[in-house]
């Protein structure tokens, strides 16, 4: 496949990150909406915004079990006329010298603009005693919540518990979210042996595509994990076509680098892969990749484990959330070293940490000793990224550093 030209030859130096994260996510775009019931929306993006259809609640509501009275009435006795329930309220309009009985959440009757408690009223059969009591006393307004034709959610947010709430308070039974992405896995190597296998005297145990898959599931995707493939061109070939015909993107694991067993690149050229990035400025993590295809985008992850889950929270988070509807970017806090860095090289240094909230309400990081890629134990204990710019100075204690947190939805 030819890559010639002055724009192809850029492509294929080493990338910066956030302009390879660029390239990737211009090439992403939001996939279709589709209708959903509220059981099955928890963790989707929703496609359109949720509009109130009325005001909620409905009519004004009472906050307390007591009686509902004409605030010009107190204190006096007053007759007790009917009840308001929950569901069940009183049809008529409260006349002068009234009271009805009233619980929690029933709606206040026309004509009464106060409630008073229940344990601050002396009763004896229908003749209700009340204290002096504020106009709109232990009332919740009608629209209190919100009203009708009133934004309650915008589109682009993933939906949780309580926003399915809000959205049942506004009677929507389903919601208009985007279509989950279908990311299809390849790992490949002659090195790698499922879990559920003996592995050879030479093989280790895939890894990379377990974490990368939980990843992905928990960012709002659909995954399936492909068989590994073998060294080999041809298989593949055959594996990345299987995946890009069942998915919206591929993310090939391993074979990306230089060395004569590394075929993932040459595999997906025979499917007319466009390189977009074919390197990154990045440590750990600089054989990843970005292409098209006429069948799908390809994101090509380095073998390392560590290096595989680090470049998937920088690049295939932000591919997924473009493709859910946003505009797939990167947050990033700040926190105070507890100790001191040495200056950073030219690529963008990521640095497995720990961030912990101080006494003082600032954030303080500590970056692993060992930052060897392969290492998972060091990953398991992470639960932030240290960001270092290329070229970034030495850094004392008390320095404040970009953190990017791998728990973050």
């Amino acid at each position: 496949m030819s890559q010639g030209g002055p724009d192809a030859k850029a492509r294929l130096k080493l990338m910066p990150v956030e302009a390879a994260r660029a390239a990737m996510v211009s090439a992403a775009v939001p996939l279709a909406a589709q209708c959903v019931v509220l059981e099955e929306a928890r963790g989707r993006v929703l496609a359109e915004a949720v509009i109130a259809m009325r005001d909620t609640p409905p009519f004004d509501v009472s906050s307390m079990d007591g009686y509902a009275i004409r605030a010009a009435d107190h204190p006096r006795t007053l007759v007790l006329l009917g009840e308001s329930a929950a569901g069940h309220g009183f049809d008529g309009v409260l006349a002068p010298g009234g009271a009805i009985r009233i619980s929690t959440g029933a709606a206040v009757p026309a004509g009464a603009d106060a409630v008073v408690m229940q344990e601050n009223v002396t009763r004896d059969g229908d003749a209700v005693s009340v204290p002096a009591t504020a106009r709109g006393a232990n009332i919740r307004p009608r629209g209190g919540d919100f009203h009708a034709d009133e934004t309650l959610l915008e589109a682009g947010r993933r939906l949780d518990g309580v926003a399915l709430a809000l959205a049942a308070a506004a009677g929507r039974a389903e919601l208009s979210v985007r279509r989950a992405p279908r990311i299809a896995l390849l790992s490949s190597g002659d090195e790698l042996a499922a879990p559920d296998q003996t592995p050879g005297s030479y093989q280790i145990y895939d890894s990379a595509t377990y974490g990368i898959a939980a990843l992905a599931r928990g960012w709002g995707a659909h995954v399936q994990r492909l068989d590994i493939a073998r060294d080999d061109i041809d298989a593949i070939a055959d594996a990345a076509a299987r995946g890009l015909e069942e998915s919206d993107l591929l993310v090939v694991l391993g074979g990306a680098s230089v060395g004569d067993h590394d075929h993932a690149r040459p595999a997906l050229e025979r499917l007319g892969l466009d390189m977009a990035c074919a390197s990154v400025a990045v440590r750990p993590g600089k054989p990843t990749w970005f292409g098209t295809t006429p069948y799908g985008p390809v994101l090509g992850l380095p073998g390392n484990p560590a290096s595989a889950l680090v470049c998937a929270h920088l690049f295939l988070k932000p591919l997924i959330e473009r493709m859910l509807g946003s505009a797939g970017t990167l947050s990033f806090t700040r926190a105070r070293l507890v100790h001191a860095l040495p200056a950073n090289g030219p690529r963008e240094h990521y640095l497995r940490s720990a961030v912990t909230m101080g006494d003082d309400g600032v954030q303080t990081a500590r970056a692993f000793e060992n930052q060897d890629s392969s290492l998972l134990s060091v990953f398991a204990a992470a639960n932030a990224l240290i960001r270092l710019p290329p070229d970034a100075p030495a850094l004392a204690p008390g320095a404040l550093v970009d953190v990017l947190a791998l728990n973050a939805p």
